[in-house]
């Protein structure tokens, strides 16, 4: 039986492919890319984001400054969504997880430390939200248990990417740059199984760490969350005439 590809993913690769403005495409690199970086800490806002994917400059005005690693990871999100675009229905392996954060972090001011890691796993230990994570010697081990325990479970459903994510996380295989690569990983593995994809935006953002915290006692805190995130874009599709 031929394989039929979601009409959203037909409409992203081919607007991809023609290079148009205006659609689905346009729409989620700049807000994909937007709202993942902000969510990190770029100061970059949206209209700048939309100039940098549209012209490949930056309009700049008044006393506006612009730290330069925001303009080089926002240009290279924009990279990183085309890749799992392409990708979109190929199992999720470690190679891509680090190919998308070699790209991510490809020309900025971390890939000149010595001790940064660009395109693999960390080096050297880290925290997140104060908490600890896996240490840096057993994260390959870490990460080929959860990626071979995820890629035997078939059709796979919401939850299932939304509990990945959450472990990916708490693993955070990466210096720097998890959040985003888990959040590319999370739209690419939707695309993968006929889910509408989310785009957690920044007012969502502190109910999506307090779904992180929370995942394992109470999962609807994530699960809303994704879900609201979901209608949002569900809400762009009607626009586009995309069905799903």
């Amino acid at each position: 039986m031929e394989h039929k590809v979601m009409p959203l993913l037909a409409a992203l690769r081919e607007q991809k492919e023609a290079g148009m403005k205006g659609g689905i495409y346009h729409k989620t690199q700049i807000d994909l890319t937007y709202n993942s970086n902000h969510i990190e800490g770029s100061r970059l806002t949206h209209d700048q984001t939309r100039y940098i994917f549209e012209t490949n400059t930056i309009g700049l005005s008044g006393d506006d400054t612009v730290n330069v690693n925001d303009i080089v990871e926002a240009v290279n999100h924009f990279r990183c969504i085309d890749l799992i675009i392409d990708k979109a229905e190929e199992p999720l392996t470690e190679e891509l997880a680090k190919t998308l954060h070699g790209i991510l972090k490809s020309g900025t001011s971390d890939s000149r430390k010595d001790w940064f890691a660009v395109g693999d796993y960390k080096r050297l230990p880290n925290e997140v939200g104060g908490e600890k994570t896996c240490e840096p010697e057993l994260v390959h081990e870490s990460m080929e248990q959860l990626i071979d325990a995820y890629n035997t479970k078939g059709q796979l459903t919401l939850e299932d990417i939304l509990d990945f994510h959450v472990r990916f996380e708490k693993i955070h295989p990466f210096q720097d740059g998890n959040g985003r690569v888990g959040r590319l990983v999370m739209f690419k593995e939707c695309l993968r199984s006929s889910i509408v994809p989310f785009i957690i935006t920044d007012e969502l953002k502190m109910f999506y760490y307090r779904g992180l915290r929370e995942w394992g006692h109470i999962n609807g805190y994530l699960t809303d969350t994704c879900l609201s995130a979901q209608d949002e874009y569900k809400a762009t599709l009607d626009y586009f005439r995309i069905k799903y």
